[in-house]
């Protein structure tokens, strides 16, 4: 039997590292995308507040004790989302004002205890009844990300139960690590968030090859920065300098199917709402051939466990 859900991507620039300004344009983004009647909603990679695209093009940034680079990062931790805290709560009574389920990336902050100086590259999964059903936090930060951000774990490397199927996902370079990967296979989902900072050729590629090996419809979601959203304290790269609408995280947002072939074809250079409507009863029939958490797994070969211990 057909099992209809309709899904979409937020493709829009959030205010960089401001919260504030971001939470309001996200609310106006939900209210958009709930009048085209979407079940599923997903926001990109640090969505709130902003990815941090700037550390692979500004100069300076990794000298050791360099005034501006902690100035910034200071202002990226203030505009970080505490979970709990009274803006997450903002996010769950959305969700639950529209009766939508909400993926949104985020720069998560440790509002006290272990690890208060610390962010980390999150990913929130809120139904939409507003319940937090799945908090995961990236394993490993990509090269350049780990001067920012701090190591994961695996709490929350499942995937969650909803009202329109089993929805999970991961953040980035996480789809080239193969046990994490089997972690999300063996959790069975119907739906996989694939969080990018763009979706380029190679993330494309990871993503079309995570839908074929999961049987799983996947959304891939890309970012939209200009050079215009880089902090002001960091000094532009020559090629950058007078070019403030240059786009340096160009979207490249797309919908996958359980085959690996486009829904919908990528986006760039555009904000949009793009949407899609799925049939998730359908990854199944393609498990008849596939089933990497089945008849393709032997477990009397290899031996597989997480620690789903939050560190």
């Amino acid at each position: 039997m057909e099992r209809k859900v309709k899904v979409g991507i937020a493709q829009f620039a959030s205010a960089h590292l401001q919260l504030q300004a971001s939470l309001e344009r996200m609310e106006s983004i939900i209210q958009q995308a709930a009048k085209e009647n979407v079940n599923l909603l997903v926001f990109g990679e640090t969505w709130l507040s902003g990815y941090p695209a700037w550390i692979d093009h500004c100069p300076g940034v990794a000298q050791w004790d360099y005034e501006p680079m902690k100035v910034v990062f200071q202002r990226m931790h203030e505009n970080g989302l505490s979970v709990p805290s009274p803006r997450f709560n903002q996010l769950c009574s959305w969700a639950k004002r529209f009766k939508i389920i909400l993926s949104i990336g985020i720069n998560e902050t440790v509002a006290h205890g272990p690890g208060n100086g610390t962010i980390f590259n999150s990913l929130l999964l809120i139904n939409e009844r507003g319940e937090l059903v799945n908090h995961r936090r990236k394993l490993m930060p990509t090269y350049t990300e780990k001067m920012l951000y701090g190591l994961g774990d695996g709490y929350d490397l499942e995937a969650a139960s909803t009202s329109f199927g089993r929805i999970g996902g991961m953040i980035c370079w996480e789809h080239w690590m193969p046990l994490t990967r089997q972690a999300l296979h063996n959790s069975g989902e119907d739906i996989h968030i694939a969080a990018w900072p763009t979706v380029h050729e190679k993330h494309q590629i990871a993503s079309r090859h995570y839908a074929f090996e999961g049987r799983c419809f996947v959304l891939a979601a890309g970012q939209i920065v200009q050079a215009k959203d880089f902090p002001k304290e960091l000094d532009l790269p020559d090629h950058l300098i007078g070019k403030p609408e240059e786009y340096i995280l160009k979207g490249g947002s797309c919908i996958i199917d359980p085959r690996g072939n486009y829904v919908i074809e990528p986006v760039f250079n555009e904000e949009k709402l793009i949407i899609a409507e799925l049939d998730i009863a359908s990854p199944v029939k393609e498990k008849m051939t596939l089933d990497v958490s089945g008849h393709y797994q032997r477990p009397d070969v290899f031996q597989f466990e997480v620690n789903r211990k939050r560190t």
